[in-house]
C-alpha cells in the first residue's frame, strides 16, 4: 500500500513557514558514487559538511536548510541528536511541523534521525525529513513512535496546536 502525501493547509505553512521548503525539496537524493547531487551538497552547507559530499548522513542538515530558508536559525550541526536542545521548549504532544527527534540504533547511542511532523497512521508516526528510505531521499517515512527522543518548535514562533 502506499503512503499518502499529507497536505499542508495554508494555515498550517503561515505556523511552520519552513516547511513549504521541506514540501518543496521531496524527492531530492543523494548520488551513489562518485557524484553528487548539488541540491543535498547545498543542505549540507548549512552545517559546514558540503566538501563531504552527499555521501555524508544528511537528515539535519535538511532541517538547518529549511529552517534557515524560513529565517529560523537551525543548530547549524549534522548531529541530528542536537535538535533536542534548540528551541524554546520541549512539546508534550507533536504539532504540524514540529522537529521530531528519532533514536537509532538504541536510545542511548549517540545516533539519531531527525524530521518534521507531518501526522499519523495508526501508532506510526510520519516524518518529512533528508535521508530517509535506501535511496537516501527527502521523503515521507513512517517510524514508530517508541523512538521519539522528542518534539521541538522553533524558538520565538508562536505555536498553533491542532
Amino acid at each position: 500500500m502506499a503512503l499518502m502525501t499529507p497536505r499542508p493547509t495554508a494555515s498550517q505553512l503561515t505556523a511552520a513557514p519552513w516547511m513549504e521548503w521541506a514540501y518543496l525539496a521531496l524527492g531530492e537524493h543523494r548520488i551513489p558514487g562518485p557524484q553528487h547531487n548539488p541540491i543535498v551538497v547545498d543542505f549540507l552547507r548549512y552545517v559546514g559538511a558540503a566538501s563531504n559530499g552527499d555521501e555524508t548522513p544528511w537528515c539535519s542538515a535538511f532541517a538547518n536548510w529549511c529552517m534557515e530558508q524560513a529565517g529560523i536559525r537551525g543548530t547549524r550541526t549534522a548531529l541530528a541528536r542536537s535538535w533536542l536542545l534548540w528551541g524554546d521548549f520541549t512539546l508534550a504532544r507533536p504539532t504540524f511541523g514540529c522537529v521530531t527527534v528519532l533514536w537509532r540504533t538504541s536510545p542511548a547511542s549517540m545516533h539519531g534521525h531527525v524530521g518534521f511532523y507531518v501526522g499519523q497512521d495508526g501508532n506510526r508516526l510520519l516524518l518529512l525529513g533528508g535521508n530517509q528510505t535506501t535511496q537516501s531521499k527527502v521523503t515521507i517515512g513512517t517510524y514508530l513512535r517508541s523512538r521519539v527522543l522528542g518534539y521541538r518548535w522553533p524558538p520565538g514562533r508562536a505555536l498553533m496546536l491542532a
